[in-house]
């Protein structure tokens, strides 16, 4: 008993000193960033105000280590994020905001359905948008050298939005990779296509208005078609080459028209003839993430307007449970 009591101050000690050190380097990190960002135009009275009490957050380095969409099976993912109980609170926040919403659907013909599914999967209808430091995160995983360009990018163009009085930097408490709001917007797409929707000068992400009407201009300017196909869960026989299957995310190869794959389908009748001469792509998102997987099982057959959806979250999985519940909300709406 002495000895595991003994290992496990050792074990707080040394992890103790070890964040210490990590604080300092964190610090001179936050230094130099400052040279960067007064570099590209952030005041220096901006960046003090906002940047001083910002601090390394361990745990912001272990979510990014660890994101259930890459290792948990597409049904768990699918399902957990689709039940009832998700749609039955998109229809009460469609009835408490049916004017804005309809609204908002006809200005830029994106479908209610899909925008309360992706608010429904991002932050279960704007009842958790997260409570991380914004800043605080974002610095951390732009000192952090994994991905520290990307997040070096996003820190500055959301320094650049405060410098501008175009986001209160008081209301930046988010998700910890940095998004924020209803919808969980990065910076960079705050900056292209966040909307002051209801003209006060300012954009509040958590705001219905502002919320709605930016994911809705997003997704009209990155190509959504509306009411167009998403995806179709099929059956393959084993004759199809492994070149068509796709497992990751980052860009699907190897697209065909659908008439071409249609001898690879075992329940063709599912999928309408008039989609013959469009372009698809094959995705079978279990395969080398989740052990022993089956190679041909789960696959899908997905479509432009899917790829749309992993523009917004570079994720297999997510983009087949927003689709997903998304269609669950066409059958009740």
């Amino acid at each position: 008993m002495k000895l595991i009591k003994l290992l496990f101050f050792l074990s707080l000690f040394f992890h103790t000193i070890g964040l210490a050190d990590v604080n300092i380097e964190f610090e001179n990190w936050k230094k130099n960033f400052k040279k960067i960002a007064l570099k590209n135009n952030i005041s220096e009275a901006t960046f003090d105000l906002v940047m001083s009490n910002t601090s390394f957050l361990p745990n912001v380095i272990k979510y990014d280590r660890y994101q259930p969409e890459f290792y948990e099976d597409t049904k768990t993912y699918i399902s957990k994020r689709t039940s009832d109980k998700k749609v039955k609170l998109g229809k009460q926040l469609y009835i408490d905001n049916l004017g804005l919403i309809n609204t908002v659907e006809n200005n830029f013909n994106i479908e209610k359905e899909l925008l309360l599914s992706l608010m429904g999967i991002e932050t279960n209808f704007g009842t958790y948008v997260g409570k991380m430091d914004i800043l605080s995160s974002l610095a951390t995983l732009s000192f952090d050298k994994r991905r520290s360009e990307f997040f070096t990018k996003e820190l500055l163009i959301l320094l650049d939005l405060i410098e501008k009085k175009q986001i209160n930097y008081k209301t930046l408490y988010g998700s910890w990779a940095g998004a924020f709001g209803y919808f969980q917007f990065m910076p960079s797409t705050m900056k292209n296509y966040a909307i002051d929707y209801d003209k006060n000068g300012s954009i509040n992400l958590k705001s219905n208005p502002d919320a709605y009407a930016s994911a809705s201009n997003y997704l009209t300017k990155i190509g959504w078609k509306s009411n167009g196909p998403c995806f179709y869960r099929v059956d393959l026989n084993n004759e199809i080459p492994k070149k068509y299957l796709n497992i990751s995310a980052k860009k699907l190869h190897d697209k065909k028209q659908l008439k071409f794959f249609r001898k690879y389908i075992q329940n063709n009748s599912i999928i309408p003839k008039n989609y013959d001469d469009l372009e698809v792509a094959i995705i079978t998102p279990d395969k080398d993430i989740i052990p022993d997987a089956e190679t041909l099982n789960p696959a899908y057959i997905v479509f432009d307007n899917y790829e749309i959806i992993l523009q917004w979250n570079r994720s297999l999985r997510f983009a087949l449970a927003v689709c997903t519940l998304k269609d669950k909300f066409k059958n009740e709406l």
